[in-house]
């Protein structure tokens, strides 16, 4: 069996993946997406000589290193490849709902699944008169990740000035609320196939988020099965094989931030000492096997 893990080279979950792939299979293909050759004509996409209809699945990772609307493109790309008959994991058409933070936001919404106070406006005026109703805003980009970009704006006279410099970078502002988090850490709830495998804590370091970038750190956790369902319920909106819901516990209660596509293995594997790559082969295996 061959399957091909689109990711990063050098990443530490993408080469984890790939080598796990390897394991179960003898087949090792680590694919950069900037080094793809799609030719519609004659339905082949092309890696490094490697005919990539000829593999028996895909597996996604990561399409690039930093997110941004260029990654929609790339996705775009697969999901040719996917809707012409070559099994890919998670569907590239699932990945690009949840890739964008509005679109990922509005079907959570949409479903009522309990967020922070959010409020989108490409207008300077109203997004200070937001920061002003929520006292302490995080203005969020619309494609990232580990809180690249993001920055707090309290309700101060610093505020104009920032959000005006903050709207050359970012037209569409998504603000969203500050919410105190108990016990200073949210979680991430892990799925595989819809099914609930572990949750793991990023706890804050010196920083107002709880990003390993930031200074955070991963630790075990055992979560209510309040929890598990409202993290359970928000999954199932995207159809993802692999996925991490971001979840925090407020005074209100659980809210959810994003559900994400790219979750890494090793906040799971340090936190619980589960391999979750390894998992999440198995069941790509295993369904390939039935096909």
């Amino acid at each position: 069996m061959k399957i091909g893990v689109i990711g990063t080279p050098g990443g530490w979950s993408s080469e984890l993946l790939a080598d796990t792939v390897a394991e179960k299979t003898g087949y090792r293909l680590l694919i950069d997406m900037k080094d793809i050759r799609l030719d519609l004509h004659n339905n082949t996409c092309w890696f490094n000589g490697v005919n990539l209809n000829t593999l028996n699945g895909l597996m996604i990772k990561k399409v690039g290193a930093w997110y941004s609307p260029a990654l929609l493109d790339r996705l775009e790309m697969l999901r040719f490849l996917n809707e012409n008959g070559l099994p890919v994991f998670s569907k590239p058409s699932s990945i690009i709902s949840v890739l964008n933070r509005l679109s990922c936001t509005a079907s959570l919404k949409l479903a009522g699944i309990p967020m922070p106070p959010t409020t989108l406006t490409e207008n300077v005026e109203e997004a200070l008169a937001t920061v002003k109703e929520y006292g302490k805003a995080v203005f969020k980009p619309l494609y990232s990740s580990k809180g690249r970009g993001m920055i707090v704006v309290e309700n101060n006279t610093e505020a104009y000035s920032t959000i005006v410099e903050y709207a050359e970078h970012f037209p569409l502002m998504y603000i969203q609320k500050v919410v105190d988090l108990e016990e200073d850490k949210d979680l991430g709830v892990v799925f595989i196939k819809g099914k609930y495998l572990t949750t793991y804590a990023r706890c804050k370091g010196n920083s107002w988020n709880t990003t390993t970038a930031s200074g955070g750190h991963y630790a075990s956790y055992t979560p209510s099965l309040e929890i598990i369902e409202l993290a359970r319920k928000a999954q199932e909106l995207f159809d993802l094989d692999f996925t991490c819901v971001d979840v925090a516990i407020t005074s209100d209660g659980p809210v959810v931030f994003e559900v994400s596509a790219f979750g890494g293995f090793k906040g799971i594997l340090k936190s619980s000492g589960i391999n979750a790559a390894k998992l999440y082969v198995d069941s790509v295996v295993k369904e390939l096997s039935w096909t």
